[in-house]
């Protein structure tokens, strides 16, 4: 059996009771509000092709529509991605924009996150463009630039308590994601460490680079420690970098993603935040942890 999904943006909701109603008419099944006004789910369609008919009633609107398996759906295992994914920036771009280099090196990365061009060497190029950014700049950007996307705290919360492991797993770099993963609450984070002088940064990057193999082989790692199957993991991103882990993954989420990635993922999120992801797995409201 499976299970149509209607999700809204909390912050600027577009799904009404009349708006879900016309969905069931159409495709038939048991309509179960899981927040009013914001997310709703419509157990057993009955029509195969449920998720286009649903596409096309709510075209217009800023209303996600995914169709999940109603078995198995509250998973065990959370990788995410951090930059413009738990956080609504990407911090390289910030610590170049320190320097005066924010439009050249912001070009390099949307045309990396796009898959335009190869990861490691993107990240070296505009790495060594930082060079000599001093510490105490680094950790006035973290501290007054870098915002927390709206839902992060209640997903990774909310599936803490109900028994998952989570993971922040980024391209980007140790001084950012160890600090964003402890205020969010994740279990663990990884991601690429910057090399410094003193207080200085030497503009390399220590290798390995966390890329995209890095990020479905912990995926694949953190399921094995778990003893999960793969069909209990979700992964969220928005890059190129995270198609392998998003295509893995039992539930891979698109969250406001490039195109590319967008067109591949088995769910894309364009208008929900980060709650949409417990929606997608079937919990309610009042089951969020916040």
């Amino acid at each position: 059996m499976q299970v149509l999904c209607l999700i809204t943006n909390p912050a600027d909701p577009e799904l009404d009771t009349a708006l879900a109603a016309q969905v069931v008419k159409e495709v038939g099944g048991e309509l179960d509000w899981l927040d009013h006004g914001i997310a709703c789910e419509i157990i057993g369609p009955k029509s195969t092709e449920s998720i286009e008919a649903a596409r096309a009633l709510v075209a217009g609107k800023a209303v996600d529509v995914a169709v999940v398996p109603a078995e198995g759906r509250r998973k065990k295992l959370l990788i995410a991605d951090m930059d413009s994914t738990m956080i609504n920036e990407e911090c390289i771009d910030e610590l170049a924009d320190a320097l005066g280099l924010k439009p050249q090196v912001a070009e390099i990365t949307d045309r990396a996150m796009r898959g335009e061009l190869d990861f490691a060497a993107a990240l070296d190029t505009r790495v060594a463009l930082l060079k000599g950014l001093e510490r105490k700049v680094m950790e006035e950007i973290r501290r007054e630039r870098i915002t927390l996307a709206p839902g992060g705290r209640a997903l990774v919360h909310t599936m803490k308590q109900y028994g998952a492991y989570t993971a922040l797993i980024s391209g980007g770099f140790t001084f950012f994601a160890d600090h964003i993963a402890r205020r969010i609450g994740f279990d663990e984070a990884v991601a690429n460490t910057l090399d410094f002088d003193g207080d200085q940064l030497t503009g390399t990057v220590t290798k390995p680079i966390v890329d995209k193999s890095i990020k479905l082989q912990r995926l694949q790692d953190l399921a094995a420690e778990k003893g999960l199957a793969m069909t209990d993991t979700m992964a969220v991103g928005d890059g190129a970098n995270d198609l392998d882990m998003i295509r893995a993954a039992g539930f891979g989420v698109a969250l406001h993603a490039k195109p590319a990635v967008a067109a591949e993922a088995q769910i894309r999120i364009d208008h929900g935040d980060l709650t949409a992801l417990l929606y997608l797995q079937g919990y309610h409201e009042e089951e969020f942890v916040r």
